[in-house]
């Protein structure tokens, strides 16, 4: 897939999913400098330190309540 995907640092099993499956982690911190395609968040806080505002060409996926399996289900239609 070779996509830039922004994991929440509370989400491993997600980070760990998506890496096996080709995608490049980075940490939603990094969101901005590494051209994030997709910014995947716990669903605590949908607009994370303005995450929304910041990059706005990047969707935001809640992956509260969602197995990994579902959160790479919802990156695909991207």
């Amino acid at each position: 897939m070779n996509k830039t995907i922004a994991v929440e640092d509370n989400l491993s099993p997600v980070k760990s999913f998506l890496a096996a499956r080709g995608c490049r982690i980075v940490d939603v911190e990094e969101a901005k400098s590494k051209q994030a395609d997709v910014i995947v968040l716990s669903g605590c806080d949908q607009n994370l330190m303005g995450m929304q505002d910041m990059i706005a060409n990047a969707p935001v996926i809640n992956a509260s309540g969602k197995t990994p399996q579902e959160v790479w289900e919802d990156i695909q239609r991207y």
